[in-house]
Order: C-alpha cells, then sequence, then structure tokens
C-alpha cells in the first residue's frame, strides 16, 4: 500500500515543504553572505500561497488512478499539484537601502532564517510522528 493512501497528501506536502524551505534557508543564506556586497539586492523564495492552492485543489482527489481489474497496471499521476509547487524567487530589499546600494538588513535576515528554520524542525517533527504511527501499526500496537 502506498503511503500516499495512508497518510493521504500529508507525507507528500511535508516532503515538499522540506524541501522548498531548505531553498529558502540557501537563499537566505545567501543574502546574509553578501551583506557587504555593493548593490547587492536579497532575495527569498515564496511559496506557501502555492502549496496552499496545490492542497485545496488536490483535496479529496485521489493521487493515484484506482486499480478496476487486476490484471490492470497501476498507473501513477504525472504529478499532483503539490509536487509541481516550485516557488517563486523574490526580491526583499530592506525599506531602507543602504548608500551603496546593498539592500541587506542583517536582523532582518536572522529573523527570516530563523523562522524558516522554526518551520522546517515542526515539519520534521511532524513526518517523524507520522512514521512512528506506522511503525506501531506494523508491529501491531507493541
Amino acid at each position: 500500500m502506498p503511503l500516499n493512501e495512508i497518510f493521504g497528501n500529508t507525507v507528500k506536502l511535508l516532503e515538499k515543504n522540506l524541501d522548498l524551505r531548505t531553498r529558502n534557508h540557501n537563499l537566505i543564506a545567501g543574502n546574509l553572505a553578501n551583506a557587504e556586497t555593493p548593490g547587492y539586492i536579497p532575495t527569498s523564495l515564496s511559496f506557501q500561497d502555492q502549496l496552499k492552492q496545490a492542497v485545496k485543489a488536490n483535496d479529496g482527489r485521489q493521487t493515484t488512478p484506482a486499480l478496476t481489474n487486476p490484471r490492470h497496471l497501476p498507473l501513477h499521476k504525472a504529478g499532483s499539484g503539490i509536487e509541481k509547487v516550485q516557488g517563486q524567487v523574490k526580491e526583499t530589499p530592506a525599506k531602507t537601502v543602504g548608500k551603496d546600494g546593498n539592500g541587506v538588513e542583517l536582523e532582518n535576515e536572522m529573523s527570516k532564517m530563523l523562522e524558516n528554520q522554526i518551520m522546517y524542525n515542526a515539519s520534521v517533527q511532524i513526518l517523524s510522528k507520522k512514521f512512528e504511527v506506522l511503525k506501531y501499526a506494523v508491529k501491531g500496537g507493541v
């Protein structure tokens, strides 16, 4: 039985969330590394709205077509809406750009990194709990 039948889209959503948060972390780290680079404009990955829309579009839909005959070959839907979410890289300059044109505000970037890390860790914990439940069920509740 595929995991998406056990947990619905939860595992797929958490997996995509971890992937996107990793990409966002790398962008924020790049911003921090370029805090002294003249003319540098910081960027971040915007994906939350796309992910919410993909989840809404998938609600109530089966992600894998059902087999109606044992001789049918299993078909896998070519990417659900969740799998297709890539996010959008956006420029996020500080409200007051420095004299050298650098738009990085260290406190703001550190705050973004902390928030991203907290959300990443929360997703890892939820995913871990999902697999603990599965492990518990496989062992027969022992």
